[in-house]
């Protein structure tokens, strides 16, 4: 049932290619805060993506994909089963896998509720910029591996970002946040970051901390990879040390500057925010202490396997947490506002340069 008329391997620079023109006819555009914009562009382009990427061919070109596809099937559906390391996401894989010959309605389900929760968080967060913020986390370095390999994760991330768009609505943040855990065990951490920084909000300890660790990491301390690694339950303690799977030996290990230097651009920004513009803000304080707290915890376990997914449970915030003042701040004269254009195509750019690059 794929759609492969398009060679998978044509499917990434097609998606780039996309998003950059969208970004680049948009990226001056800032409505006023007091208007609400159409849902209708977002929307469209949504669906596009939802088909586009849910119907991509079964290949091994998009990483764990081929996994699903090949496993599909293959455990008979005996109803609900509790016992499973990612409560949601498996139950609707085997139960899918019982009714569907092959896994590509799993695909469209999946880039659906991928797409679609984005949408709604940057909907929820900006009323009257959704499209060009959308765009902004789109063009994300890590969206796209985590619309198609990645996307047990990224599904859950994605629900995720609802529930921190919702945290006014407690129900529904707590819904999704129960979602988000369920798709991928994983998230615990993020939903441990979420009810830290209700209770505690000293701005200055969570870059502290953030600090603190990077430390940690180019002293190459290992102790706090170990200390998680025995909270951990199997799955997570063999990411944490095991380094010896072909994937890790031939993969760039070690210390990663290139993940620091990218980690660090919403670090920079918070602190411009917090401390030289004095902005105000309750929202982005705390999705800004959530992502100080989980990108510290991935340079304390920067030397595991799979350092790229440790990060993944702060990068999914990073569009967000470095593009919000900008569509937030009232002051059309204010500097962060005047300079938007320049941070979306930097952040389009290192995606670029990464993707067609470094990475190619």
């Amino acid at each position: 049932m794929e759609f492969d008329m398009i060679p998978a391997e044509f499917y990434k620079y097609i998606y780039l290619i996309l998003i950059t023109i969208f970004t680049l006819l948009l990226v001056k555009q800032r409505n006023d805060l007091t208007l609400r914009e159409g849902i209708d562009k977002s929307g469209w382009l949504c669906i596009f993506l939802i088909l586009f990427i849910g119907f991509r061919p079964h290949s091994a070109i998009f990483g764990d994909m081929a996994n699903y596809a090949n496993w599909w099937g293959f455990s008979p559906w005996n109803g609900w089963n509790w016992n499973t390391e990612n409560k949601i996401f498996d139950n609707i894989y085997g139960f899918m896998g019982s009714i569907f010959p092959d896994a590509t309605p799993f695909f469209v389900l999946i880039a659906a509720i991928y797409f679609i929760a984005i949408l709604i968080a940057c909907r929820k967060l900006f009323p009257s910029n959704t499209f060009i913020v959308y765009l902004v986390y789109l063009a994300a370095f890590s969206t796209f591996s985590y619309a198609t390999n990645g996307i047990k994760a990224g599904a859950a991330a994605a629900l995720f970002l609802v529930a921190l768009a919702y945290r006014d609505k407690i129900f529904i943040s707590l819904l999704f946040l129960f979602l988000s855990w369920g798709f991928h065990h994983s998230m615990v951490l993020p939903v441990v970051a979420y009810v830290v920084t209700l209770f505690f909000k000293k701005k200055e300890w969570y870059f502290y901390g953030w600090g603190f660790c990077l430390l940690m990491a180019a002293g190459h301390i290992s102790f706090f990879q170990q200390l998680f690694a025995g909270l951990s339950d199997e799955s997570g303690a063999g990411y944490l040390t095991n380094n010896t799977t072909a994937e890790v030996l031939y993969a760039k290990v070690g210390f990663r500057i290139d993940f620091i230097v990218y980690s660090f651009m919403p670090v920079l920004m918070g602190y411009y925010v917090k401390y030289k513009y004095k902005m105000k803000d309750d929202f982005y304080d705390m999705m800004l202490n959530i992502y100080l707290t989980t990108n510290g915890i991935w340079m304390l376990c920067m030397y595991a396997e799979f350092t790229n997914r440790i990060a993944y449970l702060s990068w999914f915030m990073y569009p967000i947490v470095l593009i919000y003042p900008c569509y937030a701040i009232k002051d059309k004269l204010h500097p962060l506002v005047l300079n938007r254009q320049k941070i979306v195509l930097c952040h389009l750019a290192f995606t670029l340069f990464m993707d067609l690059i470094y990475y190619a």
